[in-house]
């Protein structure tokens, strides 16, 4: 691994705007469990499709029971060496955005302004309103729903209220995505971080970049359908593997 790494270091020397994109992989070093992994979420739970959320009460309190029951891996969670190093990056600026699939705001907690962040698949540390796309914090959506069994309704319009994620069958955020593209048509190396790359369209986005003439990166700790385009392919842990860049 240390000639990968040292491949790394000089693609990010000869960079000035690099874009890097993450998925689950990067926060199952801090303790997040993944989606798709042999540990995977799915394998023991169901998602709930957005339809059937937003159509049954039964399935809205489906949801929200498993995000209000124990003590939520994503609340407990910190950044890790991989979100640390990624944030040192973009400090100094050599990273001009840090694209995300992940909900758990780890980039965030690392110290990366929001302004560098796009999350294509929202954020789970608050709701919104379906219609008129208020925001609530967790902690009193929790307490009322905990103390009397009551479903999250909008204080101002009386719409659905339901976690700030992107679930199945819900519409993907067109402005997250238009400013993923813009930002993958404009860097000179993307680097994809443990990601499987099968969740279209935010999959296509390192080809996007390749497209457009930027150097392309992938670590990930198993293969991507991508690796065959890539510049540099490293299987490590992330952690270890950034912080060595550093």
């Amino acid at each position: 691994m240390k000639e990968e790494v040292k491949v790394l270091k000089d693609l990010l020397s000869k960079s000035n705007r690099v874009v890097i994109f993450t998925g689950a992989g990067i926060s199952t070093e801090s303790g997040i469990p993944d989606f798709r992994g042999p540990q995977g979420l799915w394998k023991t739970v169901s998602p709930i499709d957005f339809t059937e959320f937003i159509s049954s009460e039964e399935k809205r309190r489906e949801r929200w029971s498993r995000q209000f029951s124990g003590t939520s891996d994503v609340a407990r969670a910190k950044p890790n060496s991989g979100h640390m190093a990624i944030a040192k990056l973009v400090a100094i600026g050599k990273v001009s955005h840090v694209i995300t699939q992940n909900v758990d705001g780890l980039h965030q907690k690392s110290g990366i302004p929001d302004d560098r962040i796009i999350e294509l698949h929202g954020n789970s540390n608050y709701a919104k309103c379906l219609e008129c796309e208020k925001r609530f914090e967790l902690l009193p959506l929790k307490t009322e729903f905990l103390a009397q069994g009551t479903l999250p309704t909008c204080d101002l319009c009386g719409g659905i209220v339901k976690t700030a994620t992107i679930s199945f069958g819900q519409p993907m955020p067109m402005h997250a995505m238009e400013s993923a593209d813009a930002a993958a048509l404009a860097c000179d190396l993307f680097i994809a971080i443990g990601s499987s790359l099968q969740v279209f369209p935010a999959a296509s986005l390192p080809q996007v970049a390749k497209n457009a003439g930027a150097k392309l990166a992938i670590i990930n700790n198993e293969s991507t359908n991508l690796d065959v385009l890539c510049d540099l392919v490293i299987h490590a842990q992330i952690g270890p593997t950034l912080s060595a860049v550093i």
